[in-house]
């Protein structure tokens, strides 16, 4: 039986909805401010690496966020998360802990590092990615300057001090 991104994310988010966050990616003490579904994908980049081979390297994310369906803003390089509203965060890697499969882009804990706007985003200092589906890529790489999109999903949650 075979299932879709969205339907596999939904399947994840019910299934892990109560689940504990990992202490690794933990907010301690802060409040959510909201959470929102993301859908896109993660795009990599075939380079040389260190040892001159070439290797897929993650360049960026590119995915819309939702709230009960309605797309309410998006999910972009640096990593920023933007709302309809003009309000936007970036995030610096602070944490991160496995996700459910190798398939599946690791948990995070991001500390906000820059903001703008004064909507929904305003005041926020930590992002958690959870609930993660796909989104890794490890195959071959033959073509330096080749891209490939590994669609994934994921719940974002936006929380203060």
């Amino acid at each position: 039986m075979r299932h879709s991104l969205t339907t596999l994310s939904l399947l994840a988010l019910t299934a892990t909805a109560h689940a504990q966050v990992p202490d690794a990616i933990a907010a301690k003490g802060e409040t959510v401010v909201a959470t929102w579904h993301a859908e896109g994908a993660q795009i990599y980049e075939c380079k040389a690496a260190a040892d001159g081979k070439l290797a897929w390297a993650f360049r960026e994310p590119i995915a819309s966020l939702f709230l009960d369906g309605k797309t309410i803003g998006r999910h972009y390089a640096g990593p920023n998360w933007e709302h309809a509203d003009g309000s936007a965060v970036v995030g610096k890697v602070a944490g991160n802990a496995p996700g459910a499969t190798p398939k599946d882009i690791p948990l995070l804990k991001l500390d906000v590092v820059a903001s703008r706007g004064s909507g929904t985003l305003s005041g926020v200092t930590t992002v958690q990615r959870i609930n993660t589906v796909g989104g890794r890529y490890e195959g071959a790489c033959d073509k330096a300057g080749a891209f490939y999109s590994a669609p994934y999903a994921a719940d974002y949650v936006f929380l203060k001090k």
